[in-house]
């Protein structure tokens, strides 16, 4: 038998109907996956406040301080996973180079994230893949990424507080906001 001669081949096992196939778009949502909207506002309203409050007292510290070295190292990892963030929502297309000074370094590292995250599709982020495709959602990893920077955030906060005990102070005032004055008469 030559390669040009047609055979009679087996038939192709039975594909699937077009019917029973998913498409991503209408796949429900994860439940434990927040809306693009609400991630990009704790990233940068909530998450970016706390570190430049975190940074404003690491930067006041002299710089033979013993506590200098191992916060440093904290803040850089803070901004891989920051830029983890951005890079997970955008994939990478790409080489970025952040500045190497620290206080550039997360301010650029947010600003890379949020854009990132604004770049992203709003209509798929957070659904279910389709199941034919055999893939994971890119929201799970995004959402993990964003959990490790919450958790890097908490042991810098923790950190930080062995060299500022004031510094819960400055990171929740105006977090409750009374819209009455309290009464400066005693109630008894």
């Amino acid at each position: 038998m030559l390669a040009t001669d047609t055979a009679s081949e087996p038939h192709p096992p039975h594909l699937p109907h077009a019917a029973h196939l998913e498409a991503w778009s209408q796949n429900e949502r994860m439940r434990h996956i927040p809306s693009m909207s609400a991630i990009i506002d704790k990233l940068e309203h909530d998450i970016r406040r706390r570190v430049d409050h975190l940074y404003h007292s690491f930067a006041g510290l002299d710089h033979h301080d013993p506590h200098r070295t191992r916060l440093e190292g904290e803040f850089r990892s803070l901004c891989k996973w920051i830029d983890r963030v951005g890079d997970i929502a955008r994939r990478p297309r790409g080489h970025q180079h952040p500045p190497n000074d620290l206080g550039s370094r997360i301010g650029w590292s947010f600003s890379h994230a949020v854009q990132s995250l604004h770049g992203a599709d709003n209509e798929t982020f957070g659904r279910r893949l389709p199941f034919q495709t055999h893939e994971r959602s890119n929201a799970e990893p995004l959402r993990a990424a964003l959990l490790a920077v919450i958790q890097h955030v908490q042991r810098l906060q923790e950190l930080i507080r062995e060299i500022d005990p004031r510094i819960d102070e400055r990171l929740y005032e105006g977090l409750v906001q009374l819209r009455e004055p309290l009464p400066t008469e005693p109630f008894a």
